[in-house]
């Protein structure tokens, strides 16, 4: 039970019941880390609430006993941000699962914290309407927002930051605030500042997100994608640059790597050349995707392109994009029993080329087995490096590579993270990108609204 008295214990079970509290070793240990590599002490206790006023009245328990809280979603973080440095409780918001609101006129939707992007879309399936944003992860959506995920698909549709109309939060104190106004939806606003902004990618440090409004889509009218090799990274990434410019509204357009290939061949079985390739999706009109496919091949071909696979029908598309969201086991099994540690940077277009041939010499300079991949129509990309986590020596390497890559991106006028997030691995170069009167900025505005240090401490900052 750690820190927390026997009294605090039965105050939580209860707010929620017993069954809805658990202060067991294996259940602490499971909630006290995420994907990461990162490991860490496990919360002192784990509360499962079942709705928002459990929620507030959980906060305001902590808060008047400066109990740390740590909000927990599906725990597919990559940044160490489940972590538990100081102890506390841990609210896991999965029980919260209900889509409360669907408004398809409006093109949105209000979900609670434990409906993950998967079960949306299974919900609007007949609706015409889809939820695009899809980092690899069955993630859940307010835990989407709380990182500020992205994905596949942000070149065309955007990420988190991009779709979210409005956010119900438990303050630390227990408040409840409704960041754009209690049932707003609207697209657009000039009315004061931007609460729903900060909280967006804000990782728990400043409030537990009890449900989301949503920005939704429609669905497109037909899709067709493509597979693409290159003699050279250079190559593969300056096609990506050229079919930007040349405004062809590509939804999806995914690099990986020759050794990223390797392993996505043999983990799902599929036939593509073993070379720096490019993975593309195009949404909308079939007249449109006509058009936007010829443009697309004469762009890879200038630029010595091998050949065009395309993947015309349902089942083709779904393990295309299977494999390419199945990279991070596929990547693990070039060397049973590593773990995996995923770099996440991203840079002006521009920048892409020269930032990716200079990784993938670092990466065989450095003598660590990793694969590039990436969202390159938006400038962002990962390594993903495979480490022995009791190799010490290893570690360091990693380490070294991961911290060197993402300055080389702050370099570039780029930025540490384009997705994961800050978490804990990543607080010295937030301070470098932001410089000290960001941060003393981002320590005004956490003080602000926790004055106590409380919500998700040693994270971010």
């Amino acid at each position: 039970m750690g820190k927390l008295s026997q009294g605090f214990v039965e105050a939580l079970k209860a707010l929620v019941g017993s069954p809805h509290v658990s202060t067991a070793a294996a259940v602490r240990e499971q909630h006290g880390h995420d994907e990461s590599m990162h490991r860490c002490q496990p919360p002192d206790a784990v509360v499962w609430p079942q709705n928002v006023e459990q929620v507030s009245q959980l906060a305001a328990l902590c808060y008047g006993h400066g109990v740390p809280i740590i909000p927990f979603g599906t725990g597919t973080g990559v940044e160490g941000g489940v972590c538990a440095v100081q102890g506390g409780v841990c609210i896991n918001l999965t029980h919260m699962d209900r889509i409360l609101e669907l408004n398809p006129d409006d093109f949105s939707v209000v979900v609670e914290p434990g409906v993950t992007r998967k079960a949306l879309n299974a919900h609007l399936r007949d609706s015409g309407l889809w939820f695009p944003v899809d980092p690899g992860a069955d993630a859940s959506l307010c835990g989407m927002v709380a990182t500020g995920a992205s994905g596949t698909n942000a070149v065309h549709y955007g990420t988190m930051r991009d779709n979210v109309l409005n956010l119900e939060v438990v303050l630390p104190d227990g408040r409840l605030l409704h960041t754009a106004g209690p049932g707003r939806y609207f697209r657009k606003s000039a009315a004061g500042y931007n609460l729903t902004g900060l909280f967006v990618g804000s990782e728990g440090t400043l409030g537990l997100i009890t449900a989301a409004t949503l920005r939704l889509h429609p669905a497109p009218e037909a899709m067709v994608a493509a597979t693409c090799a290159f003699p050279s990274i250079q190559a593969a990434v300056d096609s990506t640059v050229h079919i930007l410019q040349a405004a062809v509204p590509v939804a999806r357009i995914e690099f990986l790597d020759d050794v990223m290939m390797d392993a996505c061949n043999r983990y799902s079985k599929l036939n593509c050349r073993v070379a720096p390739t490019l993975f593309l999706e195009f949404h909308g009109s079939e007249q449109a995707l006509a058009e936007q496919v010829q443009r697309t091949e004469e762009i890879t071909q200038h630029n010595g392109a091998y050949h065009f696979s395309w993947a015309k029908n349902a089942e083709e598309r779904s393990r295309l994009w299977a494999a390419r969201h199945n990279a991070w086991y596929a990547a693990l099994s070039l060397r049973p029993g590593s773990k995996g540690y995923s770099t996440d940077v991203c840079v002006p277009i521009s920048r892409l080329p020269e930032i990716l041939v200079q990784t993938k010499e670092d990466l065989k300079a450095s003598g660590l087995t990793g694969t590039i991949t990436g969202h390159v129509g938006d400038g962002n990309f990962h390594c993903i490096l495979l480490v022995d986590p009791e190799d010490p020596e290893e570690l360091l390497r990693v380490k070294a590579f991961a911290e060197q890559l993402g300055r080389r991106a702050l370099a570039l006028h780029g930025t540490c993270t384009g997705e994961h997030g800050i978490g804990l691995g990543k607080r010295q170069l937030l301070q470098e990108e932001v410089g000290a009167v960001g941060m003393e900025t981002m320590r005004q505005l956490k003080a602000m609204l926790d004055p106590r240090g409380l919500m998700n401490p040693g994270k971010v900052l």
